[in-house]
């Protein structure tokens, strides 16, 4: 076996790291594949990550040319200077269950870490918004939702196994129509609604939906970058999430709340389409587009990607309207029957609090590991 780094611009050795997965979930049903078209971006350099990063991609191989494995580790200068900090993000971490070729690809992955001058590791932790973050460590059994991470229930034990430890859990539930939604959270809604002079107009056309792309972009880094450990977004970033979402969105699942003209809340959701990815095996063209479009149309599932108000009205009942919108974008659109919420921190007490009063399924958990080097 041998750790081959992958040299810019070597197409075969790309390939190689994009289909990899391919091959390793095969027969695993819940797998939903990324686009490759998506992946094959993280190596160009006019991806927005490498406006303010750096990354390096490995191969583990057998000495057939098999491959065996696979990992990507990034120096997010923007992160490290935002906490002051010398960490190294690890993410496409992908191997059969083989602890030796999991050290190996981490011990390159260690190594050029230090040639950075980092000592942490974080992960699994993605180059941009979308990409979701954490191991799965419970709920194996479910498909995952659109750009979240799943994995095979041996990951965990090799990454423990490798010195790293739990930083925090993330917690992804789902309500139906058939849910019990407390009628505390629909009165508080109305009540604030009314006594703080909140609104929620409906956006009904993808024009309208990027005529607000600023406003989104505002409340993200007012209401969720920070808590999250991210920087502010940049413009490369937020376009490269609105070209991603804008052909598969639903403008009347995205919803923004203000008060006196400002924007103060919001709620990013979008159909599911996981199952045409499933169908087209990843690939776009030359009619995976049409398949992804026509399941956008007919998904039964929204993934709600993040919610939040400004700190300035947290405390002051804007989350029981967040809510209320959550599950009217259920109820009031005959096409969806569940809605997936997902990756809510385990310290967002706030948030677990408010979900007390509703019959929400945890279904899946993914952690977030560290190691000091």
């Amino acid at each position: 076996m041998k750790i081959v780094q992958i040299p810019p611009r070597k197409r075969r050795y790309e390939k190689a790291f994009i289909d990899f997965p391919f091959k390793l979930y095969q027969n695993t049903p819940q797998w939903v594949p990324p686009l490759r078209v998506d992946m094959r971006k993280i190596f160009r350099p006019n991806h927005p990550f490498y406006q303010y990063g750096e990354a390096s991609f490995f191969l583990a191989m057998a000495d057939s040319g098999e491959v065996l494995g696979r990992l990507a580790v990034a120096n997010n200068h923007r992160y490290n200077e935002f906490h002051h900090t010398k960490t190294a993000f690890f993410y496409y971490f992908e191997t059969i269950n083989d602890l030796n070729i999991a050290q190996a690809l981490f011990a390159r992955g260690f190594e050029w870490s230090h040639s950075q001058g980092l000592n942490h590791v974080l992960g699994p932790k993605g180059f941009t918004v979308l990409d979701g973050f954490g191991m799965l460590v419970k709920g194996f059994e479910h498909q995952p939702a659109f750009g979240q991470p799943y994995n095979p229930s041996y990951y965990p034990d090799l990454i423990e196994a490798m010195g790293f430890t739990k930083v925090k859990d993330v917690y992804s539930g789902w309500i139906d129509r058939n849910s019990h939604i407390s009628e505390k959270i629909f009165r508080a809604a109305k009540i604030v609604e009314k006594r703080m002079g909140f609104t929620a107009p409906e956006i009904t056309t993808k024009k309208e939906l990027r005529a607000v792309i600023n406003d989104f972009k505002q409340l993200y880094n007012e209401s969720l970058a920070e808590p999250a450990g991210n920087p502010p977004i940049t413009d490369g970033n937020m376009n490269n999430m609105v070209n991603q979402l804008l052909w598969i969105a639903d403008p009347k699942l995205v919803k923004l709340i203000y008060k006196d003209g400002q924007p103060v809340g919001w709620i990013l959701a979008y159909p599911d389409v996981g199952a045409a990815l499933q169908r087209i095996k990843g690939r776009l063209f030359p009619f995976g587009w049409l398949h992804i479009l026509r399941e956008s149309k007919k998904s039964k599932w929204i993934d709600l990607n993040g919610m939040g108000i400004i700190k300035e009205y947290q405390r002051l009942g804007g989350t029981a309207i967040l809510f209320n919108e959550v599950y009217n974008s259920v109820m009031e659109h005959d096409q969806y029957q569940y809605a997936e919420l997902l990756q809510i921190r385990e310290e967002n007490i706030n948030i677990f609090l408010e979900l007390a009063n509703t019959s929400i399924n945890f279904h899946k958990t993914h952690r977030l590991y560290e190691r000091y080097l």
